[in-house]
């Protein structure tokens, strides 16, 4: 493995996350796994929350709503889509981000947990999590919402859902999100891209664990879906205004800085966070080391410039 340059808490935290590991490799043994490591690092949830499970059109949920008097307008709404490779992850490994945001935002958050790959490739996810999006929409929900401050945000594989969402409601010319926050996201890039050979043995995601999660995802020939693949689209026009996050050490890194210059070649608006000196998955690492911080602050300075310009 080629050396990264850390800082020493990120470091750390990298040791400490790789220390979780199975000799089970079967699908639930990986989720097991996951889950135990997620279990870890997962801070107490913030106080001043109503948090509740229900289902959109089917699909498991689980919202999490300031204790605060609802504003005359309805909840503004994030939509988080979680990550973990469409194989592992739900409504429990993002806890720590979903409660978060809800609490330092006072905004109404919904987690989707939507179906994993293997067992259910695509379109299953995306299916899932467009069918809770619209179920939103049609005020399927015990949740009073504002109608314009409706936002999706994702990271990793759920940072794929979210773009995939905006394309297929662009499309389908419905309403789209008022804005879309991409952390780390697997956009369907080529294997060919810089960042998958510079960044190929990269701490807690190689390129040869993203072809794997692709494989699972993506079973069969080729797929040439932008709903799989939003990189593949033909028209970036159209679509919410958008923050998106790097890790600088990800093979992952150039997926999202391709989506934020097609995005402003078709004349949209995207704003890109570089994330030096982070990895794929730091998210978890909010609170022990300053450059994760900082990645946060700019997430939430971004979404609060939305919901209030609204």
């Amino acid at each position: 493995m080629r050396h990264y340059p850390l800082s020493p808490e990120l470091a750390a935290f990298v040791e400490r996350t790789l220390s979780f590991s199975s000799a089970d490799s079967s699908f639930k043994g990986l989720r097991d796994n996951y889950s135990r490591m997620c279990r870890a690092f997962a801070p107490p949830r913030p106080d001043g929350l109503r948090v509740s499970d229900f289902s959109l059109a089917g699909v498991p949920a689980r919202a999490y709503c300031p204790t605060r008097p609802m504003p005359a307008d309805g909840w503004p709404c994030l939509l988080y889509l979680h990550g973990g490779g469409w194989v592992v992850g739900d409504l429990d490994s993002h806890d720590f981000i979903t409660a978060y945001l809800a609490a330092q935002l006072q905004v109404l958050v919904i987690a989707v947990d939507y179906r994993l790959a293997p067992e259910q490739p695509f379109p299953a996810a995306f299916d899932d999590c467009l069918a809770a999006w619209r179920a939103l929409q049609a005020g399927a929900s015990p949740f009073a919402l504002d109608k314009r401050r409706q936002l999706v945000i994702g990271d990793s594989a759920g940072g794929n859902l979210a773009a995939a969402l905006c394309l297929a409601l662009r499309d389908a010319g419905e309403p789209p999100p008022a804005a879309q926050a991409l952390l780390y996201p697997g956009l369907g890039g080529s294997a060919d891209l810089p960042s998958r050979r510079q960044c190929s043995d990269a701490p807690l995601l190689g390129s040869s664990d993203l072809d794997s999660y692709h494989a699972l995802y993506l079973p069969g020939p080729e797929q040439r879906s932008p709903y799989a693949r939003p990189l593949l689209a033909d028209d970036f026009a159209g679509l919410p205004p958008a923050f998106i996050a790097l890790a600088q050490f990800d093979p992952l890194r150039d997926d999202g800085e391709l989506y934020h210059q097609r995005l402003l070649a078709a004349g949209g608006d995207s704003r890109l966070y570089p994330g030096l000196g982070l990895v794929h998955g730091c998210l978890r690492a909010r609170g022990l080391a300053p450059e994760v911080d900082a990645l946060y602050e700019a997430l939430l300075d971004y979404l609060r410039a939305c919901l209030t310009n609204l």
